[in-house]
């Protein structure tokens, strides 16, 4: 590569990696849109969750053969992209191979790249299959209609796309390498078990269209990197990333303890309380903002359960394990976590156009991305949060949004709104008097 190449591979570089982080403040500022929630305790387990759930792949091959196919093409993506290292020092610097000092080692490494790289080809065809050919339930449902069914197809024609590249890349390195007495500044170096059998399509080539073909299969695959992590932000599989935190701050719980409402909570203590001063905590502010009870917008929501949102990977094990959806209601989890995103990231566009301030534009989560009867579909029982292989917990959402329409919109069900009043009057949910309510011991 000549100086010119050199600097031109530095302004790729520049901003590639320049609009990566502009895209991962926007998603860091729309997260901080969530009310603050303290995930800091038990760091220990945190660390844990994270290194078994997020690290290790355990929730995902509960399912072997889905998780098979994706562990392959989860270690392949970390381990094929080290060498993305490699290539920066040498295009910065106009090497070539420049860790190839390291002999044996750098020999197994580069072998194990190409044998990963075969595989990753194989499991993303595999994956495609499965889609597109067989149509599995969970991918041919109608949450997938559209957009979100051709993300997850582009995402694989990437990983070919990119996959290839590097083993044609590697093929012509290897022919240029093996011209006798040397060409140009191609020294011997790396072990190629895949490449060496692409490697004599170009045999009958002159050099220096190899040459030629080698710097374009190389810059390719490098801008096609830079294009791939760019596109993460627009795409499901910026969980890729957002894994990791996401499994940390989640809830360690057990999964059937909901929080209360700090709200509620005082509010009841007042009431059992004929001492308690209501004004001896908090005095009187007359510009405050009433308290909401649950949640109708994402600002309403915690920030984890944003990060839960932006985390989801659409791939389904929740709708497919929700015994409501299962029988025909309307409800599924992975569409709250999509509904949530995309509500987000319109939240997030109004801010950008309103020079940082967001401006009511008349719309809600709830209603407009969220309907009453999905969320009264729900009999909470957990499965979603279950499957997930990286511990989003739709639920969370669900139920702060059914209390909302409780608590601040009187509009529950006619038959919760029946139990509700019961226990107020006869202080059980069946429509009893106290007096009445042991008579069935007195019936033969």
């Amino acid at each position: 590569m000549s100086y010119l190449d050199n600097i031109l591979f530095a302004i790729v570089l520049i901003l590639g990696f320049g609009y990566f982080f502009s895209n991962i403040k926007k998603i860091i500022r729309n997260i901080n849109l969530g009310i603050d929630v303290n995930r800091k305790d038990n760091p220990k387990q945190r660390w844990t969750n994270m290194a078994m759930i997020a690290l290790g792949q355990s929730k995902i091959v509960k399912r072997p053969v889905a998780g098979a196919l994706h562990i392959i093409v989860y270690v392949g993506f970390i381990i094929i992209n080290i060498e993305l290292l490699e290539i920066i020092i040498d295009g910065l610097f106009g090497t070539h191979r420049i860790f190839s000092f390291l002999g044996t080692f750098y020999d197994v490494l580069i072998a194990s790249f190409e044998i990963l790289a075969l595989l990753v080809l194989v499991a993303v065809f595999a994956f495609w299959t499965r889609r597109n050919i067989i149509k599995l339930s969970r991918f041919a449902n109608k949450d997938l209609a559209g957009s979100p069914k051709k993300d997850a197809n582009y995402i694989l024609y990437f990983e070919v796309v990119l996959m290839s590249l590097f083993l044609l890349m590697n093929a012509s390195d290897l022919h240029l390498q093996n011209i006798p007495g040397g060409f140009s500044h191609f020294i011997k170096a790396g072990s190629f078990p895949i490449s060496h059998f692409i490697e004599p399509l170009f045999n009958g080539t002159s050099n220096e269209l190899v040459m030629l073909l080698n710097e374009l299969f190389w810059w390719l695959h490098i801008v096609g990197i830079l294009v791939f992590m760019n596109y993460l932000y627009f795409s499901k599989h910026l969980h890729i990333l957002l894994a990791f935190p996401n499994t940390y701050y989640a809830n360690l719980n057990p999964k059937g303890q909901l929080d209360n409402l700090e709200s509620v909570t005082n509010e009841v203590k007042m009431m059992m309380d004929p001492n308690a001063d209501p004004y001896a905590a908090a005095p009187i502010n007359e510009n405050a903002v009433p308290t909401k009870f649950g949640a109708s917008d994402i600002h309403d929501l915690n920030w984890v359960q944003l990060l839960n949102a932006y985390t989801c990977t659409e791939c389904g094990r929740c709708t497919s394990t929700c015994p409501a959806n299962n029988t025909g209601k309307k409800l599924s989890p992975r569409k709250i976590m999509m509904a949530t995103r995309d509500r987000i990231e319109e939240v997030g566009r109004n801010i950008d156009a309103n020079k940082g301030v967001f401006v009511p534009d008349n719309k809600s989560l709830l209603n407009d991305y969220i309907t009453p009867e999905e969320l009264w579909a729900c009999t909470s029982c957990n499965a979603c949060v279950e499957e997930c292989p990286v511990s989003i917990s739709p639920l969370s959402i669900i139920m702060d949004m059914r209390r909302y329409l409780v608590m601040e919109q009187s509009a529950a069900p006619q038959s919760l709104n029946a139990m509700m009043t019961n226990i107020e009057n006869n202080g059980a949910p069946w429509q009893f008097n106290q007096q009445d309510r042991l008579n069935w011991k007195n019936e033969n």
